[in-house]
């Protein structure tokens, strides 16, 4: 094993400089929604592609949210990922005590009943075809049915705790 180059010393991997180390790493931030009763939604920075053969996606969810109760239950979920200036909606969704789906969110009901988000940069719905419970949180897999994509646009980030994006890509013609 090669020594570290600097001059910093590890520190016990605890949930405090875990976080801490986290904050370093930028994530794509979605939405991922449910059908009801009730409603539920959360804001996710989690969401990754596990496997194209067969399509699989991933989520993690806070098993002692208020989004839990109807993502333990829900067959299908919406996964949307939120384009660069949708900072609020985003906000809204990780925000709990309120009513996520009341005005000013733009949202209409999709397929399977699902909470389909205005504007977001893409959407999936996806069948939820496992949950694994790993301490706080449960791992929810999902197999992508529908997919809506913008084609055009950037990603909201969450990088050191708070929101960004990337500047606007020139695409050559």
């Amino acid at each position: 094993m090669v020594p570290p180059t600097d001059d910093l010393k590890p520190v016990d991997a605890d949930v405090a400089e875990l976080r801490n180390l986290l904050r370093h790493q930028a994530s794509t931030v979605t939405v991922v929604t449910a059908p009801g009763p009730p409603l539920a939604g959360f804001t996710a920075t989690s969401f990754s592609a596990v496997s194209l053969r067969p399509p699989v996606v991933s989520f993690c969810v806070d098993t002692g949210s208020s989004s839990w109760p109807t993502m333990a239950a829900a067959r299908h979920v919406g996964v949307h990922l939120l384009a660069h200036d949708q900072h609020q909606l985003a906000r809204t969704f990780a925000t709990s005590g309120i009513d996520r789906f009341a005005a000013p969110t733009r949202w209409q009901p999709g397929p399977e009943g699902v909470p389909v988000l205005a504007d977001a940069l893409a959407w999936l719905l996806c069948r939820v075809i496992d949950r694994v419970r790993v301490g706080s949180h449960a791992i929810v897999l999902a197999e992508p049915e529908l997919l809506h994509s913008a084609g055009v646009g950037s990603p909201l980030l969450y990088h050191r705790g708070r929101y960004t994006g990337l500047p606007a890509a020139h695409v050559p013609g």
